[in-house]
């Protein structure tokens, strides 16, 4: 395609096509992936790479990643509470600076609640420092979007983690979730 510049002058412009960003259980071969992106996150815990990996393995039904052009760009760890079969745990969610504020991790929680090794979930968990907006917002609008209680109580305070400096951790209850049958 050509355009001209402020010259006149004509120039010529590639566009580029809007590549979709797709959703899937992760895979082993996920867990660097994942480990990098946490890690560029630069505000969540990032847990041995050993951990991711086992994460996209072993959890892959109640864990996901989002990808555009082949690439990760957002994942979210999750799995269903042993003492709560009807409860999903969220561990962490992380979004590539690229996919942030637009809807990506909303979008990831509601294509797991949609899965079958969720049908039988009610519930969604996770814990939320106080200092964390996005995550606060992100919860908070997923209730709302889903038309149920976001119930925030006080889960780990800053005192039972070993290292100094560690935030308080808010237990966020999302629920009950409304399934169609249809």
């Amino acid at each position: 395609m050509s355009i001209r510049n402020q010259n006149g002058n004509a120039v010529e412009q590639t566009v580029q096509p809007k590549t979709e960003v797709s959703f899937r259980s992760p895979a082993k071969k996920d867990g660097a992936a994942v480990w990098e992106l946490i890690k560029h996150t630069g505000v969540l815990d990032l847990n041995s790479s050993y951990s991711y990996l086992m994460w996209c393995d072993i959890f892959s039904e109640t864990s996901i990643v989002a990808t555009e052009d082949e690439n990760v760009c957002g994942f979210i760890s999750g799995y269903i509470h042993p003492k709560k079969a009807n409860t999903l745990f969220i561990w962490q969610v992380a979004v590539h600076e690229s996919g942030r504020g637009k809807g990506l991790a909303s979008r990831m929680l509601k294509e797991l609640l949609g899965r079958v090794a969720c049908e039988k979930v009610q519930y969604l968990e996770a814990t939320v420092s106080p200092s964390n907006v996005a995550s606060t917002n992100l919860f908070k609008g997923l209730a709302r979007s889903l038309e149920t209680n976001c119930i925030i109580t006080d889960y780990f305070t800053s005192t039972d983690f070993p290292q100094e400096g560690h935030e308080d951790e808010l237990l966020f209850k999302i629920g009950p979730i409304k399934k169609d049958k249809g």
